[in-house]
């Protein structure tokens, strides 16, 4: 008997254990805005928190920086290439190097050298050349995406940690509609879940590869994609399955008809949700991480926007302009936007 009870204990021991603690429901109502750096001549679309939660940035007037949150010290730099003006839309990070891609032509992409100094790792020049964002899937594989060049989306792939990057043959890609592009908004057009990753586009469509971009397949979506200024800005996915993307038009910033999209079977297909109501053009997404998938908050340069029902329904919380946002927690993060980059502090 004492036997059976002390297995009967240990059972009960290890299903509490591993009983996940119950989820406690929040409402965020509004949220503090503390601006770290402010520059009037800068515009800053991509931000990245790095693994000693410090954070990294890069921009326009060939601009790069970190900032140490424990100091609140910033080490800014300019990064020179010939007589260029440099604009950074994408950056990346590794266990031990930061990475940063410009737009137009030539695009060139630059990580962390070994005496401290950035280093040019791969440069592609020619017509229609314009890189929108970039990420790592670990510190030895990692993806940038462009716009169309000859008839398929731009696509490189390092296997070595970024000190290489190969352009994907468009033999090996779905061919794009035509007109199809993609856009630098926020660093926030691919979004990567283990093995996988999904790359999203002016006309609403999403490419996915399963295996780290060796095969990619394209489903279509609701997205508005009437004009060239319309589509997918942003993408996030909370899991394998749980993913949201927003966009619209950013000329016509209030249109919230068919600008927000949900999956929940990996990209396979996309349903509209909050369908003409908040928020309209944002120019990017991000889950919350450890909130089960329901926690959202878009922003744009027409404010900031939360949802706590997994996107179907939005409050605005912030008339705070800004491109881009990613959280260090469950509610704190940064954001990017014009002039300045700012800690947000969301409050219920």
């Amino acid at each position: 008997m004492k036997q059976l009870f002390v297995t009967l204990l240990l059972i009960t021991t290890l299903y509490s254990c591993q009983k996940k603690a119950k989820l406690i429901p929040r409402d965020f109502k509004s949220v503090e805005v503390e601006d770290i750096l402010e520059d009037s001549l800068l515009s800053v679309r991509a931000i990245e928190i790095l693994n000693d939660k410090s954070l990294a940035f890069a921009a326009n007037n060939s601009m790069f920086g970190l900032y140490n949150p424990n100091t609140k010290m910033w080490q800014t730099s300019v990064q020179q290439y010939d007589s260029l003006n440099l604009h950074f839309r994408a950056v990346a990070h590794t266990a031990t190097d930061f990475f940063m891609l410009s737009i137009e032509n030539p695009a060139l992409l630059y990580k962390t050298g070994d005496d401290g100094r950035m280093q040019l790792v791969y440069k592609e020049a020619g017509e229609g050349v314009f890189y929108d964002a970039m990420t790592f899937w670990n510190d030895a594989e990692g993806i940038a995406v462009g716009d169309s060049v000859d008839g398929c989306i731009s696509i490189i792939i390092t296997r070595d940690g970024g000190d290489t990057w190969n352009k994907i043959p468009c033999s090996e890609l779905p061919k794009l509609d035509e007109g199809e592009s993609a856009f630098a908004a926020s660093n926030s057009n691919i979004a990567i879940n283990g093995d996988s990753a999904w790359v999203a586009t002016s006309h609403g469509n999403i490419y996915y590869t399963e295996d780290k971009g060796v095969k990619w397949t394209v489903s279509k979506s609701p997205m508005i994609q009437d004009a060239e200024t319309e589509g997918i800005y942003s993408i996030d996915f909370y899991d394998e399955n749980l993913g949201f993307a927003i966009g619209g038009d950013f000329t016509k910033p209030d249109a919230n008809k068919a600008n927000k999209i949900k999956t929940v079977d990996g990209g396979k297909t996309w349903n509209l949700v909050a369908d003409g109501q908040i928020p309209g053009y944002r120019s990017c997404v991000q889950f919350l991480r450890n909130r089960e998938g329901k926690e959202l908050v878009a922003v744009g340069f027409k404010g900031v926007d939360y949802s706590k029902d997994g996107g179907v329904s939005w409050n605005h919380i912030s008339d705070e302009s800004f491109y881009t946002i990613r959280f260090i927690n469950d509610s704190i993060a940064y954001a990017g936007g014009a002039k300045r980059i700012s800690k947000l502090t969301f409050r219920e």
